[in-house]
């Protein structure tokens, strides 16, 4: 899509979504969903952050860290760094995103408590 189309399709999602029109649900699951909206559209309208995830798309959906190098070992790659997510028991690539919290509380789900309970699950490892 170009940059008309992406604006088109953000605001036409941001009319649908945004927290003021939910009548129906929950307004902390509609202020998150359209904070993800945000998120997504601020990617994908800054040229560099899209050139990256367009060049890292098949990583970012299989949950491989790019930076590992290949994802497994017939590719060439080290078996240690295989599987980003079976190395640590937790699939660490969701949580370099903004999308892995919602807001900066401590409460459920906010950055400090995702965060506290991610080091708690490595720390027990």
């Amino acid at each position: 899509a170009d940059d008309a189309e992406l604006k088109t399709a953000y605001r036409r999602l941001a009319r649908v979504y945004h927290p003021d029109k939910n009548v129906h649900g929950d307004q902390e699951e509609a202020n998150a969903r359209f904070q993800r909206l945000q998120h997504a559209y601020e990617v994908l309208s800054d040229p560099h952050e899209r050139a990256w995830y367009d060049a890292h798309r098949e990583q970012i959906l299989r949950g491989h860290d790019p930076h590992d190098g290949p994802a497994d070992a017939s590719d060439g790659g080290d078996l240690r760094k295989a599987d980003v997510s079976m190395a640590s028991g937790v699939d660490l690539w969701a949580f370099f995103s903004a999308g892995a919290y919602s807001g900066f509380g401590d409460d459920s789900g906010g950055f400090y408590a995702v965060f506290r309970e991610l080091f708690v699950a490595l720390d027990n490892e």
